[in-house]
């Protein structure tokens, strides 16, 4: 059930949701040019984020909040286990609790990949920790900018990756929160494929915005120059 990187090992096996694609994008994707000092991964699950981004950045403080047991504690276990462990913390908590409790904390950079699958009619008998992972209303975009305006600093950025569906609608959110995107990356499995993804980096300040898109494959199993650019300081095999 482990997921080796090259740095680190991801236990998994009492996570609802794995590492995925949309994970390691957002991680090695994410701009650190702001060099941040205080980063906050917000629904961790893994804590795959929290991990990358200790691999990428000097930050000192790293920290990862997360609302299902099971998932806190291998997060935990995960950190624990990494070279970085005296730089990475892990919160059991509800978004709205977390921001309560740290009223005063601001944070340089936040990073979430939140869920957004809708339940139908036919997922009644899911259990509960995988809804919570997968649904969109478990986390909701609004809540996540209005959330995220109130934890950031005043330089802070926010990186989430979303479908490529709902990027107008979550652009519209944050412009609610006063948070603007710099960066937007939309991605493709193949060249001849729709796009599915939307990477996405905000700040409070408008900035002209550096768009472009990313193909992953060329065929099946058969990666991109530009991916495997992406995630050689991570993946094994690439």
């Amino acid at each position: 059930m482990s997921f080796q990187f090259k740095q680190f090992t991801i236990e998994q096996d009492r996570c609802a949701m794995k590492v995925g694609t949309d994970g390691v994008l957002l991680g090695v994707w994410t701009s650190l040019e702001s060099n941040p000092q205080s980063i906050l991964d917000i629904g961790t699950g893994t804590g795959l984020l929290g991990l990358m981004l200790a691999q990428r950045s000097t930050a000192d403080q790293i920290d990862a909040l997360e609302i299902d047991e099971d998932a806190y504690e291998q997060c935990v276990e995960n950190f624990e286990n990494s070279p970085w462990a005296d730089r990475l913390f892990c919160y059991h908590a509800s978004l709205d609790e977390f921001v309560e409790e740290m009223e005063e904390e601001h944070y340089d950079l936040i990073v979430c990949n939140p869920p957004y699958f809708v339940p139908n009619e036919r997922e009644t008998d899911i259990p509960e920790n995988r809804k919570k992972a997968r649904f969109y209303d478990s986390l909701p975009f609004e809540d996540l900018f209005e959330s995220a305006s109130r934890l950031l600093s005043e330089e802070g950025e926010l990186a989430v990756v979303i479908p490529f569906s709902e990027e107008e609608k979550c652009i519209a959110f944050a412009k609610a929160n006063k948070l603007f995107p710099f960066r937007i990356t939309r991605v493709r499995g193949t060249i001849t494929a729709p796009i599915k993804r939307s990477l996405l980096q905000f700040a409070f300040t408008k900035q002209t915005v550096e768009e472009n898109e990313l193909v992953l494959e060329i065929s099946r199993h058969q990666y991109t120059d530009a991916f495997k650019k992406m995630v050689r300081d991570f993946y094994l095999k690439l």
